[in-house]
């Protein structure tokens, strides 16, 4: 059953189709799988000036470690004055602590949708990458030929590209936990969190094994959009902003 009104399904089909009839002379059979990518480019940009923001956002938490410390240090024995006081010090300073999750959760409806597009048979079947259908999963393409029949090599670049991305994030989050000082005491849900976090990159990994092949290339597009948009940001700064913004 799906979360969305058949209105809204009906429309972003003919939405998800107009783009592959435009993408029909390069693309040929694969036009609706280059159209689901397009629609990815479409979404990434759309939400782009919240990416940045993010960015700004991390850089302004490091830049704030040092006092972030001395109020640890300050409120060791009171946890409930040193929260309101980093709240405080993040307010005074402008920094939201959510600005760095709003990128991905205003992604959520267009996952949902495309999952809901991809997952009704009735709507999207026949549509393919090369020799494995867009409505299907990887649990189908293993009944059909194994992992190396023609369907079964299509997920196994996607699970390639989504792995080698995976890992550069998990080194990345590891490195950059480890050289932020913490903004929470340590030990306890905070730390394990801390420890947690970086496997997180592998949800993607995950997720291309369970979802339709449409969703999964959404999914592989937009997080390996994510890694170079951030990797651009944090390198170059504000002319990376400014370059990206143009």
């Amino acid at each position: 059953m799906s979360f969305f009104p058949s209105p809204l399904l009906d429309a972003f089909s003919a939405l998800v189709d107009r783009l592959a009839a435009l993408l029909q002379p390069l693309a040929a059979d694969a036009s609706t799988a280059l159209a689901v990518v397009l629609f990815t480019v479409l979404v990434r940009l759309a939400v782009h000036p919240l990416s940045r923001a993010a960015v700004r956002g991390q850089q302004a938490r490091v830049r704030l470690a040092p006092r972030i410390a001395a109020l640890q240090e300050k409120h060791k024995r009171r946890p409930e004055r040193l929260q309101r006081a980093i709240l405080d010090l993040h307010a005074e300073e402008k920094v939201s602590p959510f600005a760095g999750i709003l990128p991905s959760l205003l992604q959520v409806p267009a996952f949902l949708l495309l999952y809901a597009l991809f997952s009704s048979g009735d709507r999207m079947g026949g549509h393919g990458l090369f020799a494995a259908p867009l409505d299907g999963r990887w649990t189908g393409a293993l009944g059909d030929g194994g992992p190396f029949g023609p369907a079964g090599l299509v997920y196994l670049a996607l699970f390639a590209v989504a792995l080698a991305v995976a890992a550069y994030q998990y080194l990345r989050t590891r490195r950059e936990t480890g050289h932020t000082p913490a903004q929470t005491p340590s030990g306890g849900p905070a730390a394990a969190v801390g420890r947690i976090l970086p496997l997180l990159s592998f949800g993607t990994v995950v997720t291309v094994a369970v979802v339709p092949l449409a969703v999964a290339l959404y999914l592989v597009t937009s997080t390996t959009w994510a890694v170079v948009e951030r990797a651009l940001l944090m390198r170059k700064g504000p002319q990376a902003e400014r370059g990206l913004a143009g």
